[in-house]
């Protein structure tokens, strides 16, 4: 099923008159470490540019002032570790976690990771890094919690699962893995695809070959975090998202190219994509 920009405005919700921060949750976004700040404080800034009310970015010691600088509307928590994720955080504060952004695959970070699922209930977003350690450790994709929502791209994906000779074969392994796990798969392609856990497939209809950069994941990572925080079911988070993120990325490619198109681009576009789909409950 192609997901059109008619169906996904069908999905989004009016902002509430009378709401304030409290309304649209606090999300934590787990990401960075030792050379690796960019892809937390892109995430963070795709966050907070989706609407979510609060963030709070756990950070090693090495990019707090990277991030409290970049981000200054995000809250840092600081790990024990100078360079990488080392300590779970209690996520019962919560409506959401993201983790994965530029988070390394240290040993310390691995059994981070475990801890971290272990003590999760709340609806996750996974992505990079996080799935890289979940290869390693297969197991560990028992302690997702229902609801959640992965975003590999395809080299992620068959690592995960198996290798697939094209996008299809890849789409039917991704729609088996959301039905029997509960989860809903976002596969970063051309194009990205969302197969949920009700085992339907939508085919995103926006986005384009200078998103095929540096950092486009994290974006996309900060969107569905945001839309979960602010309590979207895990399909339409990410059906929401995808079309909002390659929207972006249409934008940025129209008024500067994909060729030179970054992305921070992507994000300085969302606020002119997210306004295409804006409601408004009046008083």
């Amino acid at each position: 099923m192609r997901d059109t920009a008619e169906m996904i405005s069908a999905l989004i919700r009016p902002r509430p008159a009378d709401s304030h921060k409290g309304t649209f949750g606090h999300g934590l976004l787990i990401a960075g470490s030792l050379g690796m700040a960019g892809a937390s404080v892109l995430a963070a800034r795709a966050a907070l540019r989706s609407g979510l009310g609060l963030l709070t970015v756990r950070v090693p010691e090495c990019n707090r002032v990277i991030v409290q600088t970049a981000v200054p509307e995000a809250m840092a928590l600081t790990d024990l570790s100078r360079s990488c994720f080392s300590e779970p955080v209690a996520a019962e504060r919560y409506q959401a976690v993201g983790i994965g952004p530029g988070l390394g695959t240290a040993d310390l970070t691995a059994s981070a990771l475990e801890r971290q699922l272990q003590m999760t209930k709340v609806p996750m977003v996974l992505d990079a890094d996080a799935l890289n350690l979940i290869r390693r450790n297969r197991s560990l994709l028992e302690l997702i919690p229902e609801g959640s929502v992965l975003t590999p791209h395809v080299k992620e994906f068959e690592r995960l699962t198996a290798p697939a000779h094209d996008m299809e074969s890849r789409r039917e392994l991704a729609l088996k893995m959301a039905v029997e796990r509960k989860l809903t798969i976002i596969l970063k392609g051309a194009p990205s695809a969302v197969l949920s856990s009700e085992g339907n497939c939508y085919i995103c209809t926006t986005g384009n070959s200078g998103m095929a950069t540096a950092g486009s994941g994290d974006v996309l990572t900060g969107i569905v975090l945001a839309l979960l925080t602010k309590g979207y079911p895990a399909a339409d988070a990410a059906r929401i998202a995808n079309h909002i993120h390659g929207l972006a990325g249409d934008l940025a490619a129209q008024e500067l190219g994909q060729t030179a198109m970054t992305s921070a681009d992507m994000v300085a576009f969302l606020p002119e994509a997210w306004k295409r789909f804006e409601k408004t409950e009046t008083r």
